[in-house]
């Protein structure tokens, strides 16, 4: 897209919120469409995000993150099947702008989105895809 960050999300999926309806199989799905690989949820946006694993996400790769800090309060971040503690640092940076991290598996970060985004809370989320089989997965895409 015109003016895109390096290294930042590179495709709006969806120009407002939307809760995530189904995932696994290295995807999600959501307002009746789907995407594979990781997806980056603002208050206003829905993009695709280029990150694959833990190790990767850092206030670059957040970005969109900072840039919308004023409409953010909370971001939850899933880490696929993976358990991920940030960085102090990290956590650090994004306190600076009032936004509280909270890291967890991608299942239940995305719970957690979904229940957050229906209370109407300023919360945005940075979801690691999984590749998860049916069995694993309460909600997994068909």
């Amino acid at each position: 897209m015109p003016g895109e960050k390096p290294g930042a999300p590179d495709g709006l999926h969806l120009p407002r919120s939307s809760p995530i309806e189904a995932y696994g199989k290295g995807g999600f799905a959501f307002a009746d469409m789907s995407h594979r690989g990781s997806l980056l949820c603002l208050p206003d946006s829905i993009w695709a995000w280029q990150v694959t694993k833990p190790g990767q996400i850092d206030r670059y790769s957040l970005a969109r993150v900072f840039d919308a800090a004023s409409g953010i309060d909370t971001l939850i971040v899933g880490s696929g099947t993976d358990v991920w503690v940030p960085p102090r640092g990290l956590r650090e940076e994004l306190r600076a702008v009032r936004i509280v991290l909270d890291a967890m598996q991608t299942g239940p970060a995305i719970r957690t989105y979904n229940i957050m985004l229906g209370e109407r809370r300023r919360v945005a989320a940075a979801f690691l895809s999984c590749a998860m089989n049916a069995a694993a997965c309460a909600v997994c895409m068909p």
